[in-house]
């Protein structure tokens, strides 16, 4: 396709606020005259963006947002039948090859846009849906880490496809008979990720782009251009903020993790111990679907949906501590000591063999 039919620019597929998070990272950080071109597209599959699209839209920064009505594989009862493993590497290796092929094609009837016009595609974790139909359409796409640092403990690719991962990652990149992610889809061009010295298994297709280095260049009105994106009420935050500023302040993230009711003896057990220590604050998940306004109300509390690095855009705020389970914290910029307490503290609450994957290569036959 030539230059002239593909004038529309930028898209980026976002599935998180977090992904969008970074996509206003990227867009500020071009000069002037480019931002405004890009089109936004919000995946509807993991996350609720309930309103965020009218706010997208008042940024300024894009052309065009769209929501995306993404389904997962599980939506398609007729893809049931290739995930049956049959025993057999042969056997199970042709269904899924079936199955990849058959995804692409059902995915098309929800794309919203049609994805041959724009000049650079980003999609931030492409093992969802939408990685599928471009492998599938044969359309070249840039694919961007899914969070800070995802590669250092989890390797998608690799974890997902362990056993003949050599095999399975060639006939991904070169044959384009099935699909892997992160970097070794026949038409993902490169992956950006925030750090490649952390990788343990680094792949030619890796493009470094420090999060962090986004993050320094933006000026006072970049700042507030995210500021006025993502919080709607801004008052409320700094209220929060002052509200005990005299005292020790804890943050505890929390995450999506395992059921609700063991979730909530996690938590719970969190707050108790470190109350001890100073005024707790609560960070909820955007898709952790614990209540915790109910559950956890003598807390106080942020609004799930703001990334946790907009703290950093508020010069009172500070803490002793950031705990966080697995979430990495190193963007972090407003605390003393941030403690990650990994996959040892989520043994205490589930099977250990549920966290291998998060142990750097531990049980993890490549």
């Amino acid at each position: 396709m030539n230059k002239r039919q593909k004038e529309k620019g930028r898209i980026y597929v976002c599935h998180t606020y977090y992904h969008v998070y970074v996509t206003f990272l990227k867009e500020l950080n071009r000069p002037k005259q480019e931002q405004g071109r890009a089109t936004l597209v919000l995946s509807k599959m993991s996350s609720d963006f309930s309103s965020f699209k009218e706010c997208a839209e008042k940024s300024g920064l894009f052309c065009e947002v769209l929501e995306y009505d993404e389904k997962r594989q599980s939506a398609y009862p007729e893809l049931d039948k290739y995930s049956i493993d049959s025993g057999n590497i042969i056997v199970n290796m042709f269904r899924r090859i079936m199955m990849t092929k058959k995804f692409g094609r059902l995915c098309e009837r929800d794309i919203p846009v049609d994805f041959t016009q724009y000049e650079d595609i980003y999609v931030f974790c492409d093992i969802d849906p939408v990685g599928y139909y471009l492998n599938w359409k044969h359309i070249p796409y840039h694919a961007v880490e899914d969070g800070l640092n995802t590669l250092k403990y989890c390797d998608g690719a690799r974890y997902e496809n362990r056993g003949y991962f050599r095999l399975k990652a060639f006939m991904s990149s070169k044959l384009n008979l099935i699909f892997v992610q992160n970097g070794y889809g026949r038409y993902c061009i490169d992956m950006e990720v925030n750090d490649i010295s952390v990788i343990d298994y680094p792949f030619k297709k890796y493009v470094e782009v420090s999060r962090q280095a986004l993050t320094d260049n933006l000026t006072a009105d970049d700042k507030k251009i995210i500021l006025r994106a993502f919080i709607k009420d801004i008052d409320t935050i700094e209220r929060q903020i002052q509200e005990g500023s005299d005292v020790q302040k804890i943050l505890i993230l929390t995450e999506p993790l395992c059921d609700l009711q063991t979730r909530e003896r996690i938590f719970r057990d969190l707050t108790n111990k470190y109350s001890q220590e100073g005024e707790v604050y609560i960070k909820p998940h955007p898709r952790d679907e614990l209540d915790y306004q109910k559950l956890f109300q003598k807390y106080i509390q942020f609004d799930a949906m703001m990334p946790m690095e907009l703290l950093n855009f508020f010069p009172g705020f500070h803490v002793k501590k950031v705990i966080s389970i697995f979430t990495e914290v190193k963007a972090i910029q407003f605390a003393d000591e941030m403690i990650m307490l990994g996959a040892d503290f989520m043994d205490q609450y589930e099977d250990p063999s549920k966290h291998a994957q998060v142990r750097r290569g531990d049980n993890i036959p490549w």
